[in-house]
């Protein structure tokens, strides 16, 4: 079956960074699409970054650009977040999700999803 396994999230402080990894199994990674959405409590999913299934396509959110950067290895089936400039507001849980080839800033039409890890950043 397909595991999604995010690691990487923590305790950083304002202005640190961190990186995510999101290691797939259970599905041919180089045909899908890969997406980083966020949930803060109380509040609701947000779409974070995206990649299609070459890399060759990026997309993030406003509130992240240029601080965020997405990136995948397809040979070792693992997408990455790379965060900096951390702000309190990034502070929520993860997720990483898989869709068919290209992305998308939707979470509903993801298939597959992660189960999340935890990202705090004090100030």
């Amino acid at each position: 079956q397909v595991q999604l396994v995010e690691s990487g999230g923590g305790l950083v402080q304002a202005g640190g960074s961190l990186r995510l990894s999101c290691a797939a199994s259970g599905l041919t990674f180089s045909r899908y699409a890969m997406g980083w959405f966020r949930q803060a409590p109380g509040k609701e999913r947000e779409f974070v970054a995206a990649i299609d299934w070459s890399g060759g396509s990026t997309a993030v959110a406003d509130s992240v650009k240029g601080r965020f950067t997405v990136s995948r290895d397809n040979a070792k089936n693992t997408v990455y977040l790379q965060m900096n400039s951390l702000k309190s507001e990034d502070t929520a849980v993860y997720y990483c999700a898989a869709r068919s080839l290209v992305w998308d800033r939707t979470a509903s039409r993801y298939a597959y999803w992660g189960q999340g890890t935890q990202v705090t950043v004090t100030s």
